[in-house]
Parts: C-alpha cells; structure tokens; sequence
C-alpha cells in the first residue's frame, strides 16, 4: 500500500503510540471459551443505538463471489456506544460470514475525528477477534481514505498487524469499487456519491 506521507508523521505517531505488535500469527488460532460468550452476548444483547445509525451491514457480493461488509465511517458515533457494545454488534455482523473468505468496504468519505476509533478501541477489539476471523477477511477497501486515515492504516499494519498490509486497498473513486465489488447491490448513500461527484465528476463526463 503506498502513503504519500513522511517519516516526519510517522515518526511523531511511532512516539505517542508506540510499537507493540499484535501480530496476529502470534496468537492462538483456536477460538476462546471467552470469544464464545462475546458470540453469546452479541445475538442476546441490546444494541439497537448503534444498530440504527446504519453504519455497519452485509452488502451483496464481491466479484469473487464472497461476502462484502460496509462499513460508513461518518455515521459511526463512538461517543455514543461503548467500546464493548461496539465490539459485540462487530462480531454481531460478522460472525455469520467469517467462516468463509470475506471482504470490507469502508467509506472514509467526509468522516471527522468525532466519527474516529481510538487507537486504544482498535487495538482492543483487534485483539478480541479471533484467527479465522482476520485470516478470511481477504480484502479490506478503504474509499476516499483521509491522510489520517493512511497513516493510521501504516501504523496498524506495521506495529499491529503486519500480515494484513497486503489486503489493504485505498480507493480515490467509487467507480473503481466495480471493478472488484458488485456495487450495484447496495444503496451507496447520497453524501457518498455527492461527494464523489464534487472530487471526480470530469472523470465521470470524459468522452
């Protein structure tokens, strides 16, 4: 994945986060009696503040015939949702799909740090999840990635999860999502495209 950022930022994020892998080879590849209840809890629990806000689903297929999960970063509201109940509607929509090759689209587009996981949220949950739940996920997309975005993305893959770095795809253009996803399978919202159209819209009207 190339980043057009500098060693400057890196470095100034290497300094406040630190390096400690969760390098997900080493951990155990059996799930957990722990990650069981989590499973429990998370078909049981009432989670309908985050449910409504839409911000997670399954969507259609890839061209590869497997599962795709949106993700829309701005209508995420971790103020509003605690880390655990993000965690628990997370396995919620996932935990039907991950026993086969998955993929995930997130749209990074118009997102603010108020739609932002902390660092400390993403290390936790990553650590919660596991094996077969990061080793199917076959390709992330990230559309319309921010520069903060990149650079989060470098320091998760180098520190954290370095076996995933390849699975990684920034994409500047919702056009290009047809190439690898059937996207006219989902409703990609208004904003989305609006946005879209006002950063690539000569793009879309060239002879």
């Amino acid at each position: 994945m190339e980043l057009d950022f500098g060693s400057e930022e890196r470095q100034l994020l290497v300094d406040r986060l630190g390096t400690t892998s969760l390098n997900m080879e080493d951990r155990t590849q059996e799930q957990s009696p722990g990650f069981t209840d989590l499973v429990k809890r998370a078909k049981e629990e009432d989670l309908t503040e985050i449910e409504k806000s839409g911000c997670l689903y399954q969507a259609g297929i890839d061209r590869q015939g497997r599962p795709v999960i949106v993700f829309i970063g701005k209508w995420f509201k971790p103020e509003v949702v605690t880390m655990d109940q993000a965690l628990l509607y997370l396995i919620r929509i996932l935990d039907p799909v991950v026993e086969r090759d998955y993929s995930v689209v997130y749209f990074c587009t118009r997102t603010t740090s108020e739609n932002m996981l902390s660092y400390w949220w993403m290390k936790e949950i990553y650590a919660q999840l596991p094996y077969h739940y990061k080793k199917n996920l076959k390709d992330f997309y990230t559309v319309h990635p921010s520069m903060w975005t990149r650079l989060t993305s470098w320091w998760f893959t180098t520190f954290m999860a370095p076996a995933i770095k390849h699975k990684l795809h920034n994409v500047h253009e919702v056009k290009e999502l047809d190439l690898v996803i059937n996207s006219t399978e989902f409703d990609i919202p208004m904003f989305i495209q609006e946005y879209d159209m006002s950063i690539n819209g000569l793009r879309y009207y060239q002879p």
